[in-house]
């Protein structure tokens, strides 16, 4: 029976696409165009694994566009926002994501907004055109390497570690939240 390779997520609204795989790994390792075959049982070590990895390759193209992890998820929480948010909104919606304290999400605005990228409009924060500009550039620097690490994961098999992921994500906030209370 052949495992399922680890998975990363896209990022930047890129979708995972499809590409032939061949050959086999040994010791669960993958390169290029493999798939590995003694992949170890999804738990907290191989997703954390997977998450660095990824992460490590965004932090990489992030760099070079002069924007940290933390300020590219608030900067894209607030492009992809219905409504302009407030402050406090907006440091809500990326600590739901991040799970960093609200201190520090608001320092990361206050570097956004000193950027340009962000600018404050009465009790609203808006995205400028440079905040734009830069959410499309690194979206569109990440979608080829999004599409060659997901590449050639067959649906179902995203499909499945999309179910597992999204009850861990539950689980793991629940517990969160339980430790953070009182």
């Amino acid at each position: 029976m052949t495992a399922t390779p680890p998975t990363v997520a896209p990022t930047a609204g890129t979708a995972p696409t499809t590409a032939p795989t061949a050959g086999t790994a040994t010791a669960g390792t993958a390169t290029a165009g493999t798939a590995i075959t003694d992949a170890p049982a999804a738990d907290s070590r191989v997703l954390g694994l997977a998450h660095y990895a990824a992460r490590g390759v965004l932090e990489q193209i992030l760099t070079r566009h002069g924007v940290t992890f933390q300020q590219q998820v608030a900067l894209r929480a607030a492009v992809t926002a219905e409504n302009p948010q407030t402050p406090d909104g907006l440091v809500a919606q990326v600590r739901g994501s991040l799970k960093a304290d609200p201190a520090d999400i608001r320092a990361v605005l206050d570097e956004l907004l000193a950027k340009g990228l962000l600018v404050a409009d009465g009790t609203r924060l808006l995205v400028t055109d440079a905040g734009r500009e830069l959410t499309a550039a690194v979206g569109a620097a990440v979608a080829p390497v999004s599409a060659r690490i997901w590449g050639g994961i067959p649906a179902d098999d995203l499909a499945a570690a999309g179910r597992v992921l999204a009850l861990v994500t539950e689980r793991a906030d629940a517990e969160l939240a339980a430790l953070t209370e009182g």
